[in-house]
């Protein structure tokens, strides 16, 4: 009896709608279109009653049909482990410039689901098959790949509000992690790039560990910024000043900056630009997360003299070791930038037209730079790359030689207190000139060149000390006398 029950109302459920398909295909056909979206209208009204979930659609493409969406790329990316993970039919992709070139996405119509704050949602992947018609009177069908997002109504606002910007932030993070990074060279007003594949890193950067790690802490609190940078009215960028003399590691530094944090890098060559606007046109170029690296700015163009006096500038006449480089004047290409377009260029409005973004000077010579382009809130961090300590060659014996002690180390570090060495020299000396390494060669061939460094230096100090006090003596001091008495005379004469 209840078996014949349940039948007869399944037989009866069956009956209706069957009806309502078929009077729902009648009002399709020949009611008019107000009529069938009032019908519309309140009909979808009346299921939301049944059915609580809200749905939303991210398409592929919006807008410009050849642009992708960035929020659909970013959930592609962010659903790439959960979609391994749970899904069980998948799409694999080989994707050049990136650290992972195998990309795993979910397979049209497939769902996973995805948990926030204890609240589960669902993600759909979908796709939409249109037929279109060509030139040529042949259809052909157009795809449009979709992501839909399920969730229950009471939990709209925290997913409107929270989830979803945790979803695209997270998955332009993954992006930007996954991606092979560049470094951008211009060319005049132009761009142009090859992937950058430089294996320094902090761990094998030659310095002090105090320091290091202070930069390190900076460079974080920089990149986690975003908020205090907005909440304080300051644009999300920093200023970084490296300087020291040749062959302390700036390059090599700029190079670990970089890996630590997954920036491109730009580096501008200052006197290939025609003038203050081309420059500016490079700095809206750049993308956020880079750094702008402008190398030796003090030999880049003749930025350092325009606020000295002229008693200054007739010393650099008469001694060409003062004097800085200069492009030559009779060139035709010779760039126009100014100290005044490069402060903009640094910190004034159009340099927060992008966020994220280290600004970098490197300088063999700091005190010929002009005082306005280093104060702080340009080159808010001053970095002073000296000679190497004996932490840092601790870092460069690991490094070169697999050695955290030996006994010839207390004889190094003494070394190194009394002579100047720059890291770049000491590496050298430790390069492995054998196979296999003898480490102990190594060390004595440091230790030698440290000792003819050490005599050098006193060498030259015992020099200086003479040519000082041949000057003071007074014989010079009565020839100088003599000479100036006799040009004296002689223009009296003249007269």
């Amino acid at each position: 009896m209840n078996k014949l029950g349940l039948a007869d109302m399944l037989g009866h459920l069956g009956s209706v709608l069957a009806s309502l398909m078929f009077v729902w295909a009648i009002i399709q056909q020949y009611f008019p279109n107000n009529v069938r979206n009032f019908i519309d209208k309140y009909s979808q009204r009346f299921l939301t009653l049944f059915y609580p979930y809200i749905q939303i659609t991210f398409n592929e493409f919006t807008g410009e049909r050849f642009k992708r969406s960035e929020a659909y790329s970013a959930i592609e990316t962010y659903l790439g482990k959960t979609t391994s993970m749970q899904a069980k039919r998948l799409k694999a992709d080989v994707i050049k410039n990136n650290t992972q070139p195998l990309s795993l996405s979910m397979d049209d119509h497939e769902e996973v689901a995805d948990d926030y704050n204890g609240v589960k949602v669902y993600w759909a992947s979908g796709k939409n098959i249109l037929k279109t018609q060509t030139f040529s009177f042949y259809p052909s069908t157009d795809e449009k790949r979709y992501y839909k997002l399920t969730f229950h109504k009471r939990h709209r606002e925290l997913i409107l509000r929270d989830y979803l910007n945790h979803v695209l932030k997270e998955g332009k993070e993954i992006k930007v992690k996954n991606r092979l990074r560049k470094l951008y060279t211009n060319n005049g007003a132009q761009w142009s790039h090859v992937m950058f594949e430089h294996p320094a890193s902090f761990e094998t950067l030659a310095m002090d560990p105090v320091k290091k790690q202070e930069i390190i802490d900076d460079l974080t609190t920089f990149s986690n910024g975003e908020e205090f940078y907005n909440r304080i009215g300051r644009a999300w960028k920093r200023g970084y000043l490296l300087y020291g003399p040749p062959g302390t590691g700036k390059s090599t530094m700029i190079a670990a900056m970089a890996n630590f944090l997954g920036y491109d890098i730009y580096d501008l060559e200052l006197t290939a630009v025609k003038d203050n606007t081309e420059l500016r046109r490079l700095l809206i170029e750049t993308t956020s997360k880079s750094i702008i690296v402008i190398e030796d700015i003090d030999c880049s163009m003749d930025l350092t003299g325009q606020r000295k006096k002229e008693s200054k500038e007739e010393e650099e006449e008469s001694d060409p070791a003062k004097k800085p480089m200069r492009p030559l004047e009779n060139d035709s290409k010779t760039s126009k930038v100014t100290l005044s377009g490069l402060l903009n260029f640094v910190d004034g409005l159009w340099s927060a037209c992008g966020g994220d973004r280290l600004i970098v000077f490197t300088t063999n010579h700091v005190e010929k730079l002009d005082p306005a382009l280093i104060r702080r809130g340009r080159m808010d961090k001053h970095i002073e790359l000296s000679y190497c300590g004996f932490e840092a060659f601790r870092v460069l014996a690991k490094n070169y030689l697999y050695l955290e002690t030996h006994e010839l180390f207390e004889k190094i570090r003494v070394l190194l207190g009394e002579a100047e060495m720059t890291p770049a020299d000491v590496a050298e000396n430790l390069m492995p000139k054998t196979s296999p390494v003898d480490q102990e060669g190594c060390l004595r061939s440091l230790i030698g060149a440290l000792e003819q460094a050490k005599e050098e230096a006193a060498r030259k100090k015992v020099e200086e000390e003479e040519a000082r006090m041949k000057l003071e003596s007074p014989a010079v001091k009565t020839e100088e006398v003599n000479v100036v008495n006799s040009v004296e005379n002689g223009s009296n004469e003249s007269v």
